[in-house]
């Protein structure tokens, strides 16, 4: 499509959205200041690169085997550059305490600093983006009972504790060194696959070391703490330790931010409805995007109901301030860069179509008790041009469009990709 028309359906579009009392330029201007935080392990089917007897574990699975994949840190910063040059807009990117650099030496993760970073960090000055992190408490012999910081041995314990206490250092130094604060998120595997008799006890562990991780001090204005629930793992389908209600009360109590992963709940529960009943309670939230099929199956993001209405709840409970918006699926079945791709423009343009909703007009239909103009508004959004406005955005921002992208792919998986062996 040719610049002069894609300008002339935007004017249509922008006046189109003006009859409904929407400002697209107000829009666009808001947007634009959004950054989504790509995760790295979508480019190496979370494998990592430090040196490890384990192999990828602890309910963590990528499927397929598609050409291509990065395997060092060059590699997958390059991947990741390819990615980010065909999404609009200045983003973050997301890395897992594996994805050390360690120049062929075993350093041990409890011993981790943030030297073991400074490539990453050097690369994300140079591209103006910022940095979020996480200790990676699977994928190694001290997770191979299927618990990390609930283990009932304290010896293992001690060794996830202090592992997690250099991330949080580690995030710390990130922010401090970008200007932009690092969401520092602890996700861990521990549960029983079968029916466990004690399910107070792991708890109470864990709970105690969390205690422990959090009393190392570090400045909070570089790094924010960030805790991640889950309803039930590979290997943990009876009992999970950290279930959404003991991350609740953990971040409740603590004022940490709570980690809402959209493939670790109930098929059934809305994620979307959670987010104004936990923001009466903890400071900020951290959104884990993925899209769960049948189970937390961590496929690539599509605009489907699910994710429009996440976007809508942010965006009319004026929420955009205090969520934060990260990515979490790997898909090896296909291009690893089509998927980062894919994940994180559907994300955007969600998020952009909530944005040019009629909020005002919606809000004051509901607050007289006038829910048939509700429904009927609600129902004419959805069919109003605003693709127009997000071909127009990819246009100004300098990036191909929806139908343009996937050339470019294409042509970087026979030049690069397909020359990895």
């Amino acid at each position: 499509m040719g610049k002069v028309n894609i300008e002339n359906m935007f004017e249509l579009a922008r006046e189109r959205y003006a009859e409904i009392g929407v400002d697209v330029d107000k829009v666009l201007g808001e947007f634009s200041k959004i950054a989504i935080s790509l995760h790295c392990w979508q480019g190496d089917d979370v494998g990592g690169f430090e040196h490890s007897e384990a192999q990828s574990s602890g309910g963590i699975q990528a499927t397929g085997n598609y050409p291509g994949k990065a395997r060092n840190a060059d590699e997958l910063r390059q991947d990741m550059d390819k990615a980010l040059s065909l999404i609009p807009g200045t983003h973050r990117i997301n890395l897992h305490a594996m994805y050390a650099e360690t120049d062929g030496k075993k350093i041990e993760r409890d011993e981790l600093s943030h030297e073991h970073f400074t490539r990453w960090l050097d690369w994300a000055k140079e591209k103006g983006l910022g940095i979020d992190f996480n200790p990676t408490c699977f994928s190694h012999p001290l997770a191979d009972s299927g618990f990390t910081l609930s283990h009932w041995d304290k010896k293992v314990r001690d060794f996830w504790i202090r592992h997690c206490i250099a991330c949080r250092k580690i995030g710390e130094y990130l922010g401090r060194e970008l200007n932009k604060p690092c969401i520092n998120n602890i996700w861990i595997p521990d549960g029983f696959k079968d029916l466990p008799i004690d399910r107070r006890s792991p708890r109470e562990r864990l709970k105690e070391s969390l205690d422990a991780i959090l009393s190392a001090p570090v400045d909070t204005r570089w790094n924010k703490d960030s805790v991640e629930s889950k309803l039930f793992g590979i290997g943990s389908e009876c009992y999970v330790v950290g279930s959404h209600e003991f991350y609740l009360g953990y971040a409740v109590e603590k004022k940490v931010l709570l980690c809402l992963d959209m493939g670790h709940f109930h098929p059934t529960e809305s994620v979307a409805d959670k987010i104004s009943a936990v923001l009466l309670y903890v400071p900020e939230i951290l959104l884990h995007i993925s899209r769960g099929v049948r189970w937390d199956s961590d496929h690539v993001v599509i605009i489907n109901d699910d994710l429009l209405s996440l976007m809508e709840e942010i965006v009319r409970g004026n929420f955009l301030s205090r969520v934060h918006i990260g990515l979490d699926f790997f898909d090896a079945s296909i291009n690893r860069i089509c998927a980062w791709v894919i994940g994180t423009r559907s994300v955007l343009k969600a998020l952009l179509k909530a944005m040019l909703d009629p909020i005002v007009k919606l809000k004051k239909n509901e607050e007289t008790g006038d829910y048939s103009s509700r429904l009927a508004l609600l129902e004419t959004v959805k069919t109003l041009p605003w693709g127009s406005i997000w071909d127009y955005y990819c246009l100004k921002s300098g990036v191909p469009l929806d139908t343009e992208w996937i050339d470019e792919v294409k042509n970087y998986e026979r030049k690069v990709l397909l020359q990895r062996k």
